[in-house]
């Protein structure tokens, strides 16, 4: 697993890309772990390195806001999300991947060798030129310029994939900074996104972050994001913020698990979609939660926080929300977060795991691939 240092550059090294997609490649890796920070530091590097950044912003890659600071651009965005898929996976797994499949047929993204006559509203890009060309050729025979009507017309069957709405929970806690986690937890989910995107253009996907709180988050806000930083260091914790009335300083590092299932419920409750799934990427117990108007935080992790947010899982699971949870173990094997996960999994009726960061990947989108709606009645 690469391992990436930030600091800001003194201008000792030589800065020479081959070309803006090697250069991006490169700013990408820092971004990824690193978030916006990144994007502050690049005004030094304009001053000298001016070449660099004119290259990517004439490439496409990077441009000012209204204030004038850098910012990536959908097509850098888009980018990333490419080059995290084609790292998780070789070409000849792809086609395999993302299928919400049905028995039905009808107009849909993946081409079967069958072909039947055209019909009224099948899609010309379907059109097997082939079988047509032979079809108009039996009708009028050699010899005579080919016309072809609309009875030699003939178009590839479809797979019809029914659509599905997926929620990712990010976890943004203090922890997901050491060993690249946090990094390598963007880069699965925007891979997840370039899926969607190129192949399932039916499925809905969105993001939220979960720390203390929890918020949605766009492709952009994800993208730029990094973890909360640890703010406060005592050995236990036990605070209880109204947040009608909260103060002004709250910390932002804890893991609120029962938030982020509330949060993901919610926004699920608007999709249609034939299929419904939640993906968890946690790397710790729940630590806070909450309870009506109050935020409660308690570290180390307490048995009613757990208690609750498994309750939360059980209603996402009574609602027909499928839940798969994924706690990534690095520097140490840590029982308490593997046995809740395998709870949250065991209420629910969903899937868990745990695994390092570098393997994260193919799991989760093995289970995004799988994610077809399962009702349950829980108690």
């Amino acid at each position: 697993m690469a391992v990436f240092e930030f600091s800001q550059w003194d201008g000792s090294q030589s800065f020479t890309p081959q070309s803006a997609d090697a250069l991006f490649d490169q700013l990408n890796d820092y971004l990824m772990n690193y978030g916006e920070e990144v994007l502050d530091q690049l005004a030094d590097l304009e001053e000298r390195n001016a070449e660099a950044l004119e290259l990517l912003m004439q490439q496409g890659f990077l441009e000012r806001d209204e204030e004038g600071k850098f910012r990536v651009t959908p097509k850098a965005i888009r980018r990333a999300g490419s080059k995290a898929l084609d790292e998780l996976f070789q070409a000849s797994r792809r086609d395999k991947l993302g299928r919400h499949d049905t028995d039905h047929r009808g107009a849909g993204q993946t081409q079967l060798d069958e072909t039947k006559p055209y019909e009224f509203g099948d899609p010309v890009a379907n059109l097997n030129l082939h079988e047509t060309m032979r079809n108009a050729l039996a009708r009028q025979g050699a010899g005579s310029r080919l016309e072809i009507e609309e009875e030699d017309l003939v178009v590839h069957s479809t797979e019809y994939q029914t659509s599905c709405a997926t929620v990712v929970l990010v976890d943004m806690s203090g922890s997901m900074t050491r060993f690249n986690k946090y990094g390598q937890a963007k880069r699965v989910a925007l891979a997840l996104q370039s899926l969607v995107r190129g192949k399932y253009q039916g499925d809905t996907l969105q993001f939220v972050g979960f720390y203390s709180s929890a918020t949605p988050l766009t492709e952009r806000e994800l993208y730029n994001s990094a973890p909360k930083p640890v703010s406060i260091f005592d050995s236990r914790i036990n605070l209880r913020i109204n947040l009608d009335k909260p103060p002004r300083f709250i910390p932002q590092h804890f893991t609120n698990i029962h938030a982020g299932l509330q949060l993901a419920r919610r926004l699920l409750r608007r999709q249609s979609a034939a299929n419904r799934q939640i993906i968890v990427i946690t790397d710790g117990e729940p630590t806070a939660h909450l309870e009506g108007r109050d935020l409660v935080l308690i570290y180390p992790p307490a048995e009613k926080t757990a208690r609750l947010t498994l309750a939360e899982a059980r209603r996402c699971a009574a609602e027909g929300i499928r839940l798969s949870s994924f706690a990534l173990i690095e520097d140490y094997f840590y029982l308490g977060l593997v046995n809740f996960v395998e709870q949250m999994a065991a209420v629910s009726g969903g899937v868990s795991a745990y695994c390092n960061a570098n393997d994260l990947g193919n799991m989760v989108i093995e289970s995004f691939t799988r994610g077809r709606r399962t009702r349950r009645s829980v108690r």
